[in-house]
């Protein structure tokens, strides 16, 4: 398992994103704002179901863009409200 240290000297595991829950994500863009890394990436997501004006509109979610860009220091993770985002160790 890959493995790191803090400037404090303890040992640390980074967490690489592995995936996005779009089920619960909004599309609000605070995952991708703190993300220095340019992983994450705003994509449209169909309407499910008609809204008032029985448009099917398309709203927005995020995606993994760059996965392997990721550094794992999960801000991503601490941004979102909804928390959408799952992550596992690297191995090796």
């Amino acid at each position: 398992m890959l493995t790191g240290r803090t400037c404090g000297g303890k040992e640390w595991v980074p967490e690489f994103i592995i995936s996005i829950d779009v089920g619960k994500c909004i599309g609000c863009g605070r995952c991708y704002k703190a993300c220095g890394r340019s992983v994450l990436s705003l994509v449209e997501k169909p309407f499910d179901g008609d809204d008032e004006f029985g448009d099917d509109m398309g709203n927005k979610v995020m995606s993994i863009a760059s996965r392997e860009d990721c550094i794992g220091c999960g801000a991503c993770g601490r941004a979102c409200t909804k928390k959408c985002h799952s992550y596992a160790p690297a191995e090796g």
